[in-house]
């Protein structure tokens, strides 16, 4: 029994002296997790870092819209006939003079035919040339004028006479009467000359303005573009008769194209004119840039939008009508703390960093804004400051786990 309780003793004994080097030895696990000492290098997870730092970080407003052809014109004839020739089609290009269509020129024609005859006629009644420019008209010098001033002038000849030898007692009252009667109605007809061939320079005018009508509208018989662009719906078919007015064709401007957005009230005042817009289009993986021209001056009071447009050069494969997702940027000096995208963790719609502390990593809740495309960036409104120290690709990292950077801070 003795011998039993000599062993009891000496096992009690070993136990004890193994749980007190257990305790005092700083690399064991217990020691470790009670944190009596720091972990060793050894130990550390070496961590990819960057420094959080301060960058001019633009200030954008986004919007979305819609493109629209920068000018849209439905042709019509401006003269009836029937159409007699129709060159474009749906998609056609065209450039500024291009003949579309062209209205049956033949009844024009005899009507442009007919204004010459009458112009000439009206001419000839005047005395001058049946073509070539008239210059300027002098009355005096018509022949139905010169012929009344001769009788006028004649008239007051003898008029003249018979008063001096009436002075001279020769002539009767009567001879005077008769000269003086004679005086007057030779000044009457030289008026009444004077106001027909008054009469005859209106008709000319009016006769020259018939011929220039006539000109245009033998002219008119042709539709031309008035401006490059593409045929967007033809309206009219051959041998129609058209009526004035009626539509042949919808002709689009495809460059430059503009660009149509709607900016919350909020966002207004930031809008200028010249400022820079990036934007992306449904199916289209390129992006395109464009710049604001036209603002509204009023905010919509239904809506409460600001309209805007902008200029976008079209490469061709930009169509009309296209959703477009816009960004007008409006400040480009802003500064802002940013990190490297692959440094900000997500989970459950938690966004977080890591950051080093006294050796650990140190979980950190952020909310990010934008992300430079260029640069990589992510926008970090608020949970960091400048010069911080954040892991990249912390993956199934622990907070609190001991981490060591393989590489410079400062690179990212």
């Amino acid at each position: 029994m003795n011998k039993r309780l000599t062993q009891n003793v000496l096992l009690l004994l070993l136990v004890a002296a193994l749980t007190v080097s257990s305790g005092c030895d700083p690399s064991s696990p217990s020691a470790i997790a009670a944190g009596s000492e720091p972990p060793t290098k050894a130990s550390a997870r070496s961590v990819k870092t960057a420094r959080v730092r301060s960058v001019p970080f633009e200030t954008i407003v986004t919007a979305s819209g819609s493109l629209a052809a920068f000018d849209r014109s439905v042709l019509s004839t401006k003269v009836a006939g029937r159409l007699e020739a129709l060159s474009v089609d749906l998609g056609s290009e065209v450039q500024v003079g291009d003949v579309l269509a062209r209205i049956a020129p033949e009844d024009y024609d005899l009507r442009l035919r007919q204004s010459q005859a009458q112009l000439a006629q009206a001419r000839a009644r005047l005395g001058l040339p049946l073509e070539g420019n008239p210059g300027e008209l002098n009355l005096e010098q018509t022949s139905t004028v010169r012929r009344a001033q001769a009788l006028l002038e004649e008239a007051r000849a003898s008029k003249e006479r018979i008063f001096a030898l009436a002075g001279q007692g020769i002539v009767s009252q009567s001879e005077l009467d008769g000269a003086e009667a004679a005086h007057s109605v030779a000044l009457s007809r030289y008026e009444d000359a004077m106001e027909e061939v008054r009469d005859r320079m209106a008709v000319l005018a009016q006769r020259q303005s018939e011929l220039e009508i006539a000109e245009k509208q033998l002219k008119d018989t042709s539709i031309t573009a008035p401006f490059p662009g593409i045929i967007e719906v033809r309206h009219a078919n051959l041998g129609e008769y058209l009526s004035a007015t009626t539509p042949i064709v919808t002709l689009v401007r495809m460059n430059p194209l503009r660009l149509r957005l709607e900016i919350s009230e909020r966002d207004a005042p930031g809008i200028r004119p010249g400022q820079i817009v990036r934007i992306k289009v449904d199916g289209h993986s390129e992006g395109h840039v464009g710049k604001i021209t036209r603002l509204s001056p009023v905010i919509d009071q239904r809506s409460r939008v600001l309209r805007v447009e902008a200029d976008v050069s079209n490469p061709g494969t930009l169509r009309p009508g296209s959703f477009v997702r816009a960004e007008i940027v409006v400040d480009t000096d802003r500064q802002a703390i940013t990190v490297p995208s692959n440094a900000v963790v997500t989970f459950a719609g938690i966004e977080k960093v890591y950051v080093i502390q006294a050796g650990k990593a140190v979980e950190r809740l952020v909310s990010t804004g934008r992300v430079q495309g260029t640069a990589g960036l992510v926008e970090i409104p608020t949970g960091l400051d400048a010069d911080e120290v954040v892991i990249l690709d912390p993956g199934d990292l622990k907070s609190g786990a001991a981490v060591r950077s393989d590489a410079d801070e400062s690179s990212s």
